[in-house]
């Protein structure tokens, strides 16, 4: 079965870090980007970044996210991190990784999703 599995949320405070698991199982994430979304409470899925484990490098990082996020990945592990840093209180959301269609990121990325990972939230106290 092809999924992936999102982790490492948890209560943070503000201006703390957290780094964000997304294990991929049933294909590897050399051969299909991963891209990383949140939603918060009342508003609609925000596409934060994309990951190419073939390039080994993300792209299209949300102007939300700039300076304050790096992602990378253990190809071993299957697995892609998602590392946040500077956190703040409006960063509360539930967190969930997707696969991507394509091995590279492509501009629109966050319209080229198949499997949805199951969310992990993260909450960033004032």
């Amino acid at each position: 079965d092809v999924q992936l599995q999102a982790s490492g949320g948890g209560l943070v405070q503000a201006g703390g870090s957290l780094r964000l698991s997304c294990v991929a199982s049933g294909f590897s994430v050399e051969d299909y980007a991963i891209g990383w979304f949140r939603q918060a409470p009342g508003k609609e899925h925000e596409a934060l970044l994309c990951f190419s484990g073939r390039d080994g490098r993300g792209d299209y990082v949300a102007d939300s996210m700039k300076g304050r996020v790096t992602v990378s990945s253990d190809n071993a592990k299957n697995t892609v991190y998602l590392q946040m840093d500077s956190l703040k209180p409006e960063d509360t959301a539930v967190y969930s990784c997707r696969r991507i269609l394509t091995t590279g990121c492509p501009v629109n990325y966050y319209y080229n999703t198949d499997v949805w990972g199951e969310g992990t939230l993260v909450t960033v106290s004032s």
